[in-house]
Protein backbone atom coordinates (compact mmCIF):
# COMPACT_ATOMS: atom_id res chain seq x y z
CA UNK A 1 0.00 0.00 0.00
CA UNK A 2 1.80 3.09 -1.20
CA UNK A 3 1.90 6.16 1.11
CA UNK A 4 -0.15 9.26 0.79
CA UNK A 5 0.30 12.52 0.53
CA UNK A 6 -2.04 12.77 4.20
CA UNK A 7 0.13 10.44 6.05
CA UNK A 8 3.30 11.80 4.26
CA UNK A 9 2.71 15.88 5.75
CA UNK A 10 1.49 13.75 9.09
CA UNK A 11 4.89 12.13 9.33
CA UNK A 12 6.88 15.23 8.26
CA UNK A 13 5.01 17.10 11.10
CA UNK A 14 6.11 14.83 14.13
CA UNK A 15 9.64 14.69 12.64
CA UNK A 16 10.05 18.32 12.28
CA UNK A 17 8.23 19.03 15.82
CA UNK A 18 10.16 20.11 18.40
CA UNK A 19 8.75 17.43 20.44
CA UNK A 20 10.14 14.41 18.18
CA UNK A 21 12.38 11.90 20.67
CA UNK A 22 15.82 11.56 19.27
CA UNK A 23 15.49 7.73 19.49
CA UNK A 24 17.82 7.20 22.49
CA UNK A 25 18.74 3.73 22.33
CA UNK A 26 17.28 2.38 25.77
CA UNK A 27 14.81 4.21 27.05
CA UNK A 28 13.64 4.35 30.13
CA UNK A 29 9.62 3.10 30.18
CA UNK A 30 6.89 4.11 31.82
CA UNK A 31 5.18 1.20 34.33
CA UNK A 32 2.35 0.62 32.23
CA UNK A 33 4.74 0.30 29.00
CA UNK A 34 7.52 -1.72 30.57
CA UNK A 35 4.89 -3.86 31.80
CA UNK A 36 3.20 -4.72 28.42
CA UNK A 37 7.23 -5.52 26.94
CA UNK A 38 7.76 -7.97 29.74
CA UNK A 39 4.70 -9.67 28.93
CA UNK A 40 5.69 -9.90 25.36
CA UNK A 41 8.99 -10.76 25.98
CA UNK A 42 7.49 -14.13 28.11
CA UNK A 43 5.37 -14.56 25.36
CA UNK A 44 8.11 -14.72 22.90
CA UNK A 45 10.34 -17.32 25.31
CA UNK A 46 7.17 -19.62 26.51
CA UNK A 47 5.08 -19.53 23.89
CA UNK A 48 7.28 -19.49 20.55
CA UNK A 49 10.21 -20.97 22.32
CA UNK A 50 12.57 -17.94 20.87
CA UNK A 51 16.30 -18.26 21.07
CA UNK A 52 18.22 -15.88 24.20
CA UNK A 53 19.93 -13.97 21.26
CA UNK A 54 16.44 -13.70 19.64
CA UNK A 55 14.27 -12.07 23.18
CA UNK A 56 17.19 -9.51 23.45
CA UNK A 57 17.07 -8.20 20.14
CA UNK A 58 13.47 -7.81 20.56
CA UNK A 59 13.73 -5.78 24.21
CA UNK A 60 16.52 -3.98 22.15
CA UNK A 61 13.98 -2.87 19.07
CA UNK A 62 10.48 -3.04 21.03
CA UNK A 63 12.13 -0.79 24.26
CA UNK A 64 13.41 1.82 21.25
CA UNK A 65 10.28 1.59 19.59
CA UNK A 66 8.20 2.26 22.99
CA UNK A 67 10.49 4.79 24.08
CA UNK A 68 9.88 6.66 20.60
CA UNK A 69 5.98 6.31 21.13
CA UNK A 70 5.87 7.29 25.05
CA UNK A 71 7.29 11.06 23.95
CA UNK A 72 4.25 12.01 21.58
CA UNK A 73 1.29 13.22 23.65
CA UNK A 74 -0.98 11.34 21.24
CA UNK A 75 -0.23 7.77 22.35
CA UNK A 76 1.35 8.69 25.61
CA UNK A 77 2.57 6.50 28.38
CA UNK A 78 -0.32 5.00 29.55
CA UNK A 79 -1.48 2.11 26.33
CA UNK A 80 -1.37 1.71 23.01
CA UNK A 81 -4.97 2.42 22.00
CA UNK A 82 -3.97 5.35 19.71
CA UNK A 83 -1.14 4.17 17.95
CA UNK A 84 -1.18 4.22 14.30
CA UNK A 85 0.47 3.03 11.19
CA UNK A 86 1.27 7.09 10.75
CA UNK A 87 3.45 6.53 14.28
CA UNK A 88 5.04 3.04 12.75
CA UNK A 89 6.06 5.02 9.70
CA UNK A 90 7.36 8.02 11.54
CA UNK A 91 9.57 6.33 13.87
CA UNK A 92 11.39 4.39 10.50
CA UNK A 93 11.77 7.09 8.73
CA UNK A 94 13.85 8.53 11.95
CA UNK A 95 15.32 5.46 11.96
CA UNK A 96 16.53 6.05 8.35
CA UNK A 97 17.52 9.89 8.62
CA UNK A 98 19.58 8.39 11.59
CA UNK A 99 21.69 6.30 8.88
CA UNK A 100 20.61 3.14 10.07
CA UNK A 101 21.20 0.25 7.87
CA UNK A 102 18.29 -1.05 5.79
CA UNK A 103 18.79 -4.91 7.96
CA UNK A 104 18.57 -2.86 11.02
CA UNK A 105 15.27 -0.88 9.88
CA UNK A 106 13.99 -4.50 8.41
CA UNK A 107 14.64 -6.09 12.03
CA UNK A 108 13.09 -3.73 13.61
CA UNK A 109 9.83 -3.81 11.89
CA UNK A 110 9.28 -7.13 12.05
CA UNK A 111 9.92 -7.45 16.21
CA UNK A 112 7.27 -4.27 16.05
CA UNK A 113 4.95 -6.30 13.44
CA UNK A 114 5.30 -9.52 16.40
CA UNK A 115 4.82 -6.87 19.41
CA UNK A 116 1.26 -5.12 17.28
CA UNK A 117 0.66 -9.29 16.72
CA UNK A 118 0.34 -9.97 20.24
CA UNK A 119 -0.79 -6.58 21.44
CA UNK A 120 -4.04 -7.22 19.18
CA UNK A 121 -4.22 -10.62 20.78
CA UNK A 122 -4.02 -8.94 24.47
CA UNK A 123 -6.48 -6.31 23.68
CA UNK A 124 -4.05 -3.65 23.93
CA UNK A 125 -4.61 -2.83 20.22
CA UNK A 126 -7.71 -2.84 18.31
CA UNK A 127 -6.07 -2.63 14.87
CA UNK A 128 -2.81 -3.70 13.42
CA UNK A 129 -0.35 -0.03 12.75
CA UNK A 130 1.62 -2.07 10.89
CA UNK A 131 -0.40 -3.55 7.85
CA UNK A 132 0.59 -0.97 4.48
CA UNK A 133 3.72 -0.72 5.89
CA UNK A 134 5.91 -2.00 2.85
CA UNK A 135 8.79 -4.04 3.79
CA UNK A 136 12.43 -2.58 3.64
CA UNK A 137 14.36 -3.73 0.82
CA UNK A 138 17.32 -5.52 1.01
CA UNK A 139 20.12 -4.99 -0.52
CA UNK A 140 21.16 -8.56 -1.77
CA UNK A 141 24.64 -8.83 -0.35
CA UNK A 142 26.23 -12.55 -0.80
CA UNK A 143 28.04 -13.99 2.40
CA UNK A 144 31.66 -13.15 2.58
CA UNK A 145 34.51 -16.38 3.21
CA UNK A 146 37.71 -17.17 3.61
CA UNK A 147 39.42 -19.17 1.14
CA UNK A 148 40.95 -22.60 2.02
CA UNK A 149 44.56 -20.90 2.53
CA UNK A 150 43.41 -17.93 4.52
CA UNK A 151 40.87 -20.55 6.79
CA UNK A 152 44.99 -22.36 7.67
CA UNK A 153 46.21 -19.00 8.30
CA UNK A 154 43.30 -18.24 11.09
CA UNK A 155 43.63 -22.02 12.20
CA UNK A 156 47.16 -21.72 12.91
CA UNK A 157 47.69 -17.96 14.45
CA UNK A 158 46.66 -19.19 17.74
CA UNK A 159 49.64 -19.91 20.13
CA UNK A 160 48.92 -23.25 21.42
CA UNK A 161 51.74 -23.23 24.15
CA UNK A 162 49.27 -20.60 26.30
CA UNK A 163 46.04 -21.95 27.94
CA UNK A 164 43.88 -18.87 25.41
CA UNK A 165 45.99 -20.07 22.61
CA UNK A 166 44.32 -23.66 23.12
CA UNK A 167 40.97 -22.62 23.81
CA UNK A 168 40.99 -20.02 20.88
CA UNK A 169 42.36 -23.14 18.48
CA UNK A 170 39.82 -25.62 19.92
CA UNK A 171 36.83 -22.69 19.30
CA UNK A 172 37.94 -22.00 15.40
CA UNK A 173 38.53 -25.54 14.49
CA UNK A 174 35.03 -26.50 15.64
CA UNK A 175 33.87 -24.12 14.15
CA UNK A 176 34.96 -23.83 10.93
CA UNK A 177 34.53 -27.98 11.16
CA UNK A 178 31.17 -27.76 12.08
CA UNK A 179 29.50 -24.92 10.90
CA UNK A 180 27.79 -24.50 14.17
CA UNK A 181 26.72 -20.61 15.18
CA UNK A 182 28.93 -18.63 17.89
CA UNK A 183 25.80 -19.08 19.90
CA UNK A 184 25.91 -22.74 19.68
CA UNK A 185 29.17 -23.41 20.39
CA UNK A 186 28.81 -20.62 23.31
CA UNK A 187 26.02 -23.30 24.64
CA UNK A 188 27.45 -26.14 24.01
CA UNK A 189 28.33 -28.31 27.47
CA UNK A 190 30.93 -31.11 27.96
CA UNK A 191 27.62 -33.60 28.01
CA UNK A 192 27.32 -32.51 24.30
CA UNK A 193 30.60 -33.83 23.46
CA UNK A 194 30.95 -37.09 22.06
CA UNK A 195 34.44 -37.24 20.43
CA UNK A 196 34.67 -40.98 19.70
CA UNK A 197 31.68 -40.57 17.56
CA UNK A 198 33.24 -37.75 15.70
CA UNK A 199 29.52 -35.91 16.82
CA UNK A 200 28.64 -33.16 19.14
CA UNK A 201 25.01 -32.16 20.13
CA UNK A 202 23.27 -28.95 19.67
CA UNK A 203 20.61 -28.44 22.24
CA UNK A 204 20.32 -24.50 21.81
CA UNK A 205 20.05 -24.14 17.92
CA UNK A 206 18.17 -21.30 16.13
CA UNK A 207 14.34 -21.33 16.95
CA UNK A 208 15.36 -23.91 20.04
CA UNK A 209 15.81 -27.14 18.21
CA UNK A 210 17.97 -29.80 18.95
CA UNK A 211 20.34 -31.32 15.76
CA UNK A 212 23.65 -33.21 15.64
CA UNK A 213 26.96 -31.26 14.31
CA UNK A 214 29.75 -32.97 12.75
CA UNK A 215 33.25 -32.64 13.86
CA UNK A 216 36.71 -34.28 11.94
CA UNK A 217 39.92 -34.98 13.15
CA UNK A 218 41.75 -31.49 12.99
CA UNK A 219 38.92 -30.24 15.24
CA UNK A 220 38.85 -33.67 17.49
CA UNK A 221 42.29 -33.36 18.43
CA UNK A 222 42.29 -29.17 19.53
CA UNK A 223 39.26 -30.37 21.58
CA UNK A 224 41.34 -32.83 23.33
CA UNK A 225 44.47 -30.58 23.82
CA UNK A 226 42.25 -27.91 24.97
CA UNK A 227 40.07 -29.93 27.30
CA UNK A 228 43.30 -32.07 28.97
CA UNK A 229 45.41 -29.31 29.24
CA UNK A 230 44.03 -25.55 29.54
CA UNK A 231 40.41 -25.78 30.59
CA UNK A 232 41.40 -27.33 34.10
CA UNK A 233 43.30 -24.51 34.23
CA UNK A 234 40.89 -22.42 33.10
CA UNK A 235 38.30 -24.20 35.65
CA UNK A 236 40.46 -23.36 39.24
CA UNK A 237 39.70 -19.76 38.71
CA UNK A 238 36.03 -20.61 38.98
CA UNK A 239 35.62 -20.11 43.36
CA UNK A 240 31.86 -21.05 42.71
CA UNK A 241 29.94 -24.37 41.24
CA UNK A 242 31.70 -25.31 38.66
CA UNK A 243 30.78 -24.61 34.77
CA UNK A 244 29.52 -27.07 32.34
CA UNK A 245 30.34 -25.27 29.89
CA UNK A 246 32.89 -26.58 27.24
CA UNK A 247 34.55 -22.67 26.55
CA UNK A 248 35.68 -20.90 29.69
CA UNK A 249 36.77 -17.61 30.02
CA UNK A 250 39.40 -16.44 32.41
CA UNK A 251 36.90 -16.43 35.16
CA UNK A 252 36.65 -20.00 34.93
CA UNK A 253 32.81 -19.07 33.61
CA UNK A 254 30.84 -19.97 30.42
CA UNK A 255 32.53 -17.68 27.54
CA UNK A 256 30.26 -15.72 26.34
CA UNK A 257 28.91 -14.53 22.29
CA UNK A 258 30.68 -11.43 22.86
CA UNK A 259 33.88 -13.55 24.51
CA UNK A 260 33.99 -15.41 21.42
CA UNK A 261 33.42 -12.73 18.98
CA UNK A 262 36.45 -10.94 20.38
CA UNK A 263 38.85 -14.29 19.98
CA UNK A 264 37.99 -13.65 16.51
CA UNK A 265 39.35 -9.95 16.91
CA UNK A 266 42.81 -10.72 17.79
CA UNK A 267 43.18 -13.10 14.39
CA UNK A 268 40.89 -11.42 11.78
CA UNK A 269 44.19 -9.65 10.17
CA UNK A 270 46.16 -12.59 9.99
CA UNK A 271 43.88 -14.58 8.24
CA UNK A 272 43.03 -12.04 5.38
CA UNK A 273 43.54 -8.59 4.37
CA UNK A 274 40.19 -8.66 2.31
CA UNK A 275 37.78 -9.03 5.45
CA UNK A 276 37.07 -8.58 8.71
CA UNK A 277 36.79 -12.48 9.96
CA UNK A 278 33.89 -13.23 12.42
CA UNK A 279 32.35 -16.48 13.80
CA UNK A 280 29.84 -16.27 10.54
CA UNK A 281 32.53 -16.05 8.70
CA UNK A 282 33.89 -19.20 9.21
CA UNK A 283 29.99 -20.85 9.08
CA UNK A 284 29.94 -19.00 5.76
CA UNK A 285 33.12 -20.87 4.61
CA UNK A 286 31.83 -24.03 6.02
CA UNK A 287 28.90 -24.23 3.21
CA UNK A 288 30.44 -22.61 0.65
CA UNK A 289 34.00 -25.43 0.74
CA UNK A 290 31.78 -28.29 1.27
CA UNK A 291 29.59 -27.22 -2.05
CA UNK A 292 33.18 -26.36 -3.71
CA UNK A 293 34.01 -29.91 -3.33
CA UNK A 294 31.03 -31.71 -4.36
CA UNK A 295 28.78 -31.76 -1.04
CA UNK A 296 24.82 -32.26 -1.86
CA UNK A 297 22.90 -28.84 -0.81
CA UNK A 298 20.08 -30.65 0.74
CA UNK A 299 23.09 -32.47 3.32
CA UNK A 300 24.73 -28.79 3.19
CA UNK A 301 21.06 -27.78 4.36
CA UNK A 302 21.25 -30.42 6.96
CA UNK A 303 24.23 -29.93 9.11
CA UNK A 304 23.90 -25.97 8.85
CA UNK A 305 20.54 -26.14 10.48
CA UNK A 306 18.35 -24.38 8.19
CA UNK A 307 14.71 -24.60 8.22
CA UNK A 308 14.34 -23.84 4.58
CA UNK A 309 16.67 -25.03 1.05
CA UNK A 310 15.94 -21.59 -0.11
CA UNK A 311 18.10 -20.38 2.93
CA UNK A 312 21.15 -22.40 1.92
CA UNK A 313 20.55 -22.20 -1.62
CA UNK A 314 22.74 -18.56 -1.11
CA UNK A 315 25.57 -20.30 -0.91
CA UNK A 316 25.73 -22.00 -4.48
CA UNK A 317 25.83 -18.38 -5.78
CA UNK A 318 28.74 -17.68 -3.49
CA UNK A 319 30.36 -20.93 -4.86
CA UNK A 320 29.32 -20.05 -8.28
CA UNK A 321 31.14 -15.94 -7.67
CA UNK A 322 34.21 -18.00 -6.59
CA UNK A 323 34.46 -20.34 -9.94
CA UNK A 324 34.10 -17.63 -11.83
CA UNK A 325 36.74 -15.70 -10.34
CA UNK A 326 39.17 -18.53 -10.85
CA UNK A 327 38.16 -18.97 -14.12
CA UNK A 328 38.90 -15.29 -15.38
CA UNK A 329 42.04 -15.61 -13.05
CA UNK A 330 42.92 -18.83 -14.80
CA UNK A 331 41.92 -19.50 -18.01
CA UNK A 332 44.54 -17.60 -20.89
CA UNK A 333 41.56 -16.80 -23.20
CA UNK A 334 39.46 -15.58 -20.38
CA UNK A 335 38.99 -11.58 -20.30
CA UNK A 336 42.09 -9.76 -18.15
CA UNK A 337 44.35 -12.66 -19.80
CA UNK A 338 44.68 -11.83 -23.64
Amino acid sequence: MPINIEEQAKIEEILESGDAPRLPVEPELAPPLNAKLEAFLQFRKLAKNSANHTIRAYRSDIVQFLGYLQAHPDVGADGLKNLSRIHVRAFLADLHQGNFKRTSLARKLAAIRAFCKWGIRQGYLETDPTLGVQPIKQEKLLPEFLREGEIQQLLDAPDINTADGMRDKALMELLYASGIRAGEAHGLDISDLNLSAEEILIRHGKGGKERVAFIGNAAIQAIRNYLHYARPEFALKNQGKPDPAVFLNRFGRRLSDRGIRRTFDKYFQIASERLKTTPHTLRHSFATHLLEHGADLRVVQELLGHANLVTTQIYTHVSMEHMMEVYNKSHPRAEGNT
